[in-house]
């Protein structure tokens, strides 16, 4: 019971952390928001956002959930030198499949077909960015599972503030381009590497590891890896490899650039909402992985118990009322030439909240090695998703609804919904935990929380005619109703009104060491 208790304490003041930190990027990454796709124009950032996806699809496919259980066993057997040093030839190996597939697509005349309307040097830089940002992940994995979630966290942190200031000075010199936009990512990210590296020099399991690796010992990491990830292998091709291609390509053929742009917007702006979320995956995956080896179910129900509803309500709190606001975010975030991308944006603000349960409630499949399971419910429904996008995005003339990034909006949130749920109900009777309880505490949070930001909208519009006063005082009337909402009904967030306040003045502390 105490080892529990110090598990969860440590795991509380971890995330504290990484959400304290994250507070702070979300503020950086709101300016970058409100820069680049105005900067870029709906064009040149829809080009932007099919090249980084198709790539970035393409990286995930290739690496085929190895990253997973690298971070899994890293996480069990953190003094195993070996595994990194295969890893890292492993992802070497990934980068060289790229560069042939990109070369055989030139020489073969293909390039065209399968990136239209698309700059060949963009692509060839897109699929570095990709690689080198899939890169950096695994670096603050490992992180994660050292322990040494602080330092990297600090590192993401000015990361992130140096790529504002240089997309800030692109956009306010009149440079900013897709070129300049392109070159700043890529120097953003090798910086963020290298300082990755940096902190992991300093770490005890890292120190002085031997990169050497006979031809045993990378067999028998072959034979582990393959064990672990080849379920995932199908998953990754018919789940998100293939469907996250086909529905940016077929938006990209059909709806253009400009819709590409919209769906982009939409996306990013969701993304901020995910930012919570992502910060408390590995940590509570390596959480679950430590507690599945030692066959310890009730430990793992404990957890998910008391985390996956608290992140579910943290990410509807943004969800919600962005999807109110819609209208009023693009036009604040991305301005007049994104009018026609608000109801993507209002659609895709509950995405976040499905890939909350689809993030967390899918770590413990991979912490309990139901690889099998995650990858047949994953490929069963995205294979029915394939033909929904068509009809969906597809003009009048092709049997479609030509409804652009809006009705890839309406695929992404509805089919996420359903496919996260089923994964919930798995989870859910694996743990001995009620499936019923997690779906209302779903439905009803979303309810309470949209009526706020509704109401809050309505009086602020009330108030005043300024877009942007309005925007800002319904921020501060949703803060105050959600905090008021939180102060009477603490069990929507998985906690006690003592641990509540507790958390909040933990927050406020890491925050401060943040600058320290």
């Amino acid at each position: 019971m105490v080892s529990r208790l110090k598990t969860e304490d440590s795991l509380n003041k971890r995330y504290t952390y990484k959400l304290g930190t994250n507070l702070i990027g979300l503020a950086i990454g709101a300016v970058t928001l409100g820069i680049v796709p105005r900067g870029l124009g709906p064009v040149a950032y829809g080009n932007f956002n099919f090249l980084s996806n198709f790539f970035t699809q393409t990286v995930g496919f290739l690496e085929m959930g190895t990253s997973l259980c690298f971070f899994t066993k890293l996480s069990q057997r953190q003094g195993d030198h070996g595994i990194v040093s295969f890893y890292f030839r492993f992802s070497l190996l990934i980068m060289m499949v790229v560069t042939i597939f990109l070369l055989l697509a030139r020489v073969l005349g293909v390039s065209g077909r399968i990136w239209p309307d698309q700059q060949v040097s963009f692509v060839f830089v897109a699929a570095l960015l990709a690689f080198l940002m899939w890169f950096s992940q695994v670096l603050g994995n490992m992180s994660d599972a050292y322990g040494i979630t602080t330092s990297a966290e600090k590192m993401k942190v000015l990361q992130k503030a140096l790529g504002a200031v240089a997309v800030a000075a692109l956009f306010l010199s009149g440079t900013l381009n897709l070129a300049t936009y392109f070159s700043c990512q890529l120097a953003i990210v090798a910086l963020l590497i290298g300082a990755f590296f940096a902190v992991l020099r300093k770490s005890s399991p890292f120190r002085g590891m031997s990169w050497r690796l006979d031809s045993a010992a990378t067999k028998s990491y072959v034979r582990e890896f393959s064990k672990y990830s080849h379920p995932l292998i199908v998953y990754a091709f018919f789940s998100s490899f293939l469907p996250g291609i086909a529905d940016r390509w077929l938006l990209q053929v059909f709806g253009g650039s400009i819709q590409q742009g919209f769906f982009g917007l939409s996306y990013q702006i969701c993304g901020v909402c995910l930012i919570f979320t992502t910060a408390m995956t590995p940590l509570l995956m390596r959480e679950f992985s430590i507690a599945h080896g030692r066959n310890d179910l009730n430990h793992m129900a404990v957890l998910f118990r008391r985390y996956i509803p608290m992140l579910f309500a943290v990410a509807a709190f943004f969800s919600c009322f962005i999807a109110v606001q819609a209208d009023k975010v693009v036009a604040l975030f991305g301005g007049a030439k994104y009018a026609g991308a608000g109801m993507a944006v209002a659609i895709m603000a509950f995405y976040p909240m499905c890939q909350t349960y689809g993030q967390l409630s899918g770590s413990v499949f991979f912490a309990t090695g139901q690889t099998g399971l995650y990858r047949n419910i994953g490929v069963l429904f995205n294979l029915i998703g394939l033909p929904v996008t068509y009809f969906l995005i597809a003009p009048a003339g092709k049997f479609g609804l030509d409804a652009g990034a809006m009705g890839l909006a309406v695929k992404t949130v509805g089919l996420s919904f359903v496919v996260v749920n089923v994964q919930l109900w798995f989870n859910a009777r694996l743990l001995s935990l009620p499936f019923r309880k997690f779906v209302a505490h779903q439905l009803g949070t979303i309810l309470i929380l949209v009526l706020t930001a509704a109401a809050v909208a309505k009086c602020a519009d009330l108030l005043t005619s300024s877009l942007l006063v309005s925007f800002v005082v319904s921020g501060i009337f949703y803060l105050l109703g959600s905090a008021g909402i939180l102060f009477l009904l603490p069990s929507m967030f998985s906690m006690t009104r003592r641990e509540l306040l507790s958390n909040v003045g933990r927050c406020g502390l890491y925050v401060k060491q943040c600058f320290a």
